[in-house]
C-alpha cells in the first residue's frame, strides 16, 4: 500500500488540497492551511525522496557508521553510543525528555501553520525519517487534530523544546485539540482510527530538529503584516483628504530619480486611492510643504514594504529548505552534521521589520496630534464638533503616543541575547520564536494607532464638509463610518476606538478599499 493510498484510507482530501513536495510553499499557503482548514497532499515525487532517505538511513545503520542522533546521543551526549536494541527508547526518551515548552498554547490556527512548515521540510528527503512521520503530520492536519503546542521555551536554535509537544502526540502522549475538545493524544488517535507511532533510528530528531515553530508563526505574521502596510496607506491617504494635503510629494518624477522598489509601490498604491480626490485640483501653491510625517509616507512606507519583501523571501526560503541536523544528502550517500537549523538570517528580516513598522507607528501618531491641532487643520481643537460643549479627541493623544512607545521597546532587539549551553557546545541562538511574538505584538499595535488616525480623519473630512474623496479613500471612508458614528459630542471613546481596530484587524475596511479600486 502506498503512502497516499493511506492518507486516502484515513481522510478525504479535497480537490483543492495544497499538494507538497519541499519546494515552492509561500506564506500564502501556509495562511491557507492555517485559518482556512485548506487540506494537504504529499506529493508522489516527495514521497519517493522521504523513502529513499529512510533506505539509505537503514543501510547505514547496518554499516555502524557514527552519526549524530542516529547511532550516538545528541548535544552534550554527542559521545554516547546508540546502539541498534535501544533505537526505539532512545528516539521516544528523545522526545520526552526535550518536551519542554511553557505557556501560553498556541491557537488552532498558530498550530497549523506549525505543522504544515515541518511536514513541508520533511519533503526534502534530509531527514531520513521513516514515512509514516510526514504522513502522520497529513493525518493530523486533515483530520483536524491539533497537538497542545506551547509557544514559550526555545532559544532559537531549532524549535527543539516546542515544537517536540507535536511528536509527543504522534507516540500517544500529551493532549490534542479536536474540535475545541481537549482530549488525551492516545484517545484522539483511537477515535480517528490511528496508531501511535512506533519510533527507529533518526525518528526523534526528525520531529525535533527544525524551526517551525518560529517558521509557522512568522508566515502568519509576514501575511499579516502584508495587509498591515497597504493599511497604513490607505490611512494615510484619508488623513491628507482631511488635512487638504499637498499632493506635490505625490509627483511621480520625483520618485523615479529615486526608484527605491518599496517606495514606488507605496506611491502607486497611494495615489489610486486618490483617484477622483479634488486634492488634485485644489493645491495651494502657497503651502509648498507639510509635515515630514505627511510629505516623507512614501518613502517611511516604502522601506516598511522593502523590509518586508526582505523577510518574506528569506522565510520562503526557510519553508522550503532542510533545517535537519544531520543532514541526509541521498544522492552521495552521507548524513553530515551540520548548522542548517541556523535562523539568524531571517530572524534579523524580523528585527529590521519591526524597527521599520515602528517609524509608520511614530508618524502615524505624529499625523493624528496635528489632526486635532487648529493651526494645521484649521478646523477646532481636538476635532470637537462645539468647542463650548465637548472636548473632542483630546484624551486620545495619550492612548496612541502610550501604544507608539510600547511598539519602540518591543523593536528592542533580542536575536543576539542567548546563553552558552550544554556544556559550552550550544553557544549561539538567534531567539527566533520570540522575535516573532515580538513582531506580533508590533503588528497588532500599530492596528489599533492607525484605527486612532482613521478616526481622527473621519472626523475632519465630516467637520471640514464638501470635500470630494478619492475612490480609495471615499470607501475607507465609509467603512469607518460604518462603524463609528460622528462624533457629535463626547461618548466613550473606548468603544470608538474598538471599533476602529476591528474594521482594520478583520481585514473589512481593506476589503472595501480593494473592491473600490477594483470597479
Amino acid at each position: 500500500m502506498t503512502v497516499n493510498q493511506t492518507i486516502r484510507n484515513h481522510h478525504s482530501v479535497a480537490d483543492d488540497a495544497l499538494v507538497l513536495n519541499g519546494k515552492r510553499m509561500t506564506i500564502q499557503d501556509v495562511y491557507d492551511v492555517a485559518h482556512h482548514g485548506r487540506s494537504v497532499k504529499i506529493s508522489e515525487e516527495a514521497m519517493s525522496r522521504v523513502e529513499a532517505a529512510r533506505k539509505l538511513v537503514l543501510e547505514l545503520v547496518e554499516e555502524d557508521v557514527p552519526v549524530y542522533g542516529f547511532n550516538r546521543g545528541v548535544g552534550w551526549n554527542k559521545d554516547k553510543v546508540v546502539a541498534p536494541a535501544v533505537f526505539e527508547q532512545f528516539n521516544r526518551n528523545l522526545i520526552l525528555s526535550h518536551s519542554s515548552g511553557v505557556a501560553p498554547y498556541a491557537t488552532e490556527a498558530e498550530v497549523r501553520a506549525v505543522m504544515v512548515a515541518r511536514l513541508n521540510t520533511l519533503l526534502l528527503g534530509c531527514t531520513g525519517s521513516q514515512s509514516t512521520i510526514p504522513v502522520r503530520y497529513a493525518e493530523f492536519l486533515n483530520l483536524g487534530i491539533h497537538p497542545l503546542l506551547p509557544l514559550r521555551g526555545s532559544v532559537g536554535a531549532a524549535d527543539i523544546t516546542t515544537v517536540t509537544h507535536i511528536g509527543l502526540a504522534f507516540i500517544g502522549e500529551g493532549e490534542v485539540d479536536r474540535g475545541g475538545e481537549r482530549l488525551t493524544a492516545v484517545a484522539a488517535l483511537s477515535e480517528a482510527g490511528l496508531e501511535p507511532l512506533v519510533l527507529g533510528p533518526k525518528d526523534g530528531l526528525s520531529l525535533i530538529c527544525t524551526n517551525a515553530l518560529s517558521a509557522g508563526t512568522g508566515a502568519l505574521a509576514l501575511h499579516e503584516c502584508g495587509e498591515l502596510l497597504k493599511l497604513a496607506d490607505i490611512v494615510f491617504a484619508l488623513s491628507l483628504e482631511a488635512i487638504r494635503g499637498n499632493v506635490s510629494p505625490l509627483d511621480e518624477a520625483v520618485h523615479r530619480v529615486r526608484p527605491f522598489p518599496g517606495q514606488l509601490q507605496s506611491l502607486s498604491h497611494i495615489k489610486s486611492l486618490l483617484t477622483g480626490s479634488d486634492l488634485w485640483d485644489s493645491y495651494n501653491p502657497e503651502s509648498l510643504q507639510d509635515p515630514l510625517s505627511f510629505r516623507d509616507a512614501c518613502q517611511i512606507h516604502g522601506a516598511a514594504y522593502d523590509a518586508f519583501r526582505y523577510t518574506r523571501d528569506q522565510l520562503e526560503i526557510q519553508l522550503n529548505s532542510s533545517d535537519d541536523n544531520p543532514c541526509v544528502i541521498i544522492e552521495e550517500r552521507r548524513i553530515i552534521s551540520c548548522a542548517n537549523y541556523e535562523p539568524v538570517s531571517w530572524t534579523l528580516g524580523f528585527e529590521m521589520l519591526g524597527s521599520a513598522l515602528h517609524h509608520i507607528s511614530k508618524s502615524a501618531c505624529y499625523r493624528t496630534i496635528k489632526l486635532g491641532t487648529p493651526a494645521f487643520t484649521g478646523l477646532s481643537r481636538f476635532l470637537t464638533a462645539d468647542e463650548s460643549r465637548s472636548i473632542g479627541y483630546c484624551t486620545v493623544q495619550k492612548t496612541i503616543t502610550s501604544l507608539d512607545t510600547e511598539i519602540r521597546h518591543l523593536i528592542n532587539p533580542a536575536s543576539s541575547d542567548y546563553f552558552s549551553l550544554a556544556g559550552d557546545i550550544e553557544d549561539h541562538a538567534a531567539n527566533s520564536p520570540f522575535v516573532v511574538a515580538k513582531t506580533r505584538e508590533i503588528i497588532d499595535r500599530l492596528h489599533i494607532v492607525l484605527g486612532i488616525e482613521a478616526l481622527h480623519a473621519a472626523q475632519a473630512i465630516d467637520l471640514r464638509g464638501g470635500i470630494r474623496l478619492g475612490k480609495g479613500t471615499e470607501a475607507a471612508y465609509q467603512a469607518i463610518r460604518s462603524v463609528v458614528p460622528f462624533l457629535a459630542e463626547d461618548r466613550n471613546l473606548s468603544v470608538d476606538i474598538a471599533q476602529a481596530y476591528g474594521v482594520l484587524k478583520s481585514g473589512e475596511l481593506l476589503s472595501r478599499v480593494r473592491e473600490a479600486l477594483d470597479q
